[in-house]
């Protein structure tokens, strides 16, 4: 049993020297703080452990309990991510207190961050707060359909840094949570779901309005997309040079994110409507009135040659 022996004492030597190894004092942080390998280990497997179990705890709390609740998918994000943020913060303090590092240590490291993000990290701070107050004021959360520059899409996700927006191409768009704050953002969904869309039709001058009404609200109440409350209308919007302008007014839920899609369903059925009854879409002409004056003009007086 030599060789049992003997790799028993080269594994006791070698776990020796691994333990030695990790407890050994790299520096001290302040004054009474030693950090060692094993202190470093602790400290980020922790971190690396507390955002895993708070990532999937938001998770769990959000689609599994308050998705059985009445509240809004949106609003369910945002207690979801604040909730989360308050349990990191704490679980940090616990894990530092733990990982045996004096806070009054971290003094000058609070300083030196302090000069980097007056510096270098102005950018991520300035997301990072603006983040904070998406969820806490919520002018666009999960769910929204919203306008910023000249991006339109579905937010579904709001993190720390940045907001994800699917626009109608599923192209996923990273957009930092300062432009939120910042610029001027249309939020299609704020208060309601619905949303009342004009589209623009024009008819010969032939045609009687009181009609032209009347079809165009059977096409409306034949669409599935069109809501009947609030009940579509027709306004007479305009004599324009060659058509009698009316504008459409339809209300919709299902079709707030593709505008276009209901758009084209029902210029289709307008078209279809109009040629069923007789009734003539114009297209842009002009009159040319050309006045004789031939009677009265005289060639010029040519030159004499002198």
């Amino acid at each position: 049993m030599e060789w049992f022996e003997i790799l028993k004492n080269t594994l006791f030597t070698g776990f020796t020297l691994i333990r030695e190894l990790l407890t050994r004092t790299l520096f001290t942080l302040g004054e009474k703080t030693p950090i060692t390998l094993e202190g470093i280990f602790y400290f980020f497997i922790s971190i690396l452990l507390l955002l895993y179990l708070t990532d999937k705890f938001q998770k769990k709390v959000v689609h599994r309990i308050l998705v059985k609740s009445k509240i809004d998918i949106g609003v369910s994000e945002s207690i979801g991510t604040i909730f989360r943020y308050i349990v990191i913060t704490i679980g940090l303090f616990v894990i530092v207190q733990t990982a045996g590092i004096d806070l009054t240590a971290l003094g000058f490291i609070a300083g030196a961050l302090g000069v980097g993000i007056g510096f270098g990290l102005q950018g991520i701070t300035n997301n990072f707060i603006s983040g904070l107050i998406i969820l806490f004021e919520r002018p666009v959360k999960v769910g929204d359909r919203i306008d910023v520059g000249d991006i339109s899409g579905d937010v579904v996700r709001i993190a720390a840094r940045a907001t994800t927006v699917v626009t109608n191409d599923n192209i996923s768009i990273i957009i930092p949570n300062s432009e939120f704050i910042n610029s001027r953002v249309i939020n299609w969904s704020y208060n309601d779901r619905r949303i009342r869309f004009n589209y623009t039709v024009g008819v010969s001058y032939d045609e009687n309005p009181r009609i032209v009404r009347k079809l165009l609200l059977e096409v409306a109440k034949e669409n599935n997309a069109v809501l009947k409350h609030p009940p579509p209308d027709v306004l007479f919007r305009d004599f324009a040079d060659s058509a009698l302008i009316f504008n459409l007014r339809v209300w919709t839920y299902e079709y707030t994110d593709r505008p276009n899609v209901l758009r084209s369903q029902l210029y289709y059925a307008i078209f279809k409507k109009f040629d069923d009854n007789n009734i003539k879409i114009p297209f842009p002409q002009r009159d040319l009135h050309i006045k004789s004056g031939l009677d009265q003009w005289k060639p010029p007086e040519e030159a004499s040659d002198e």
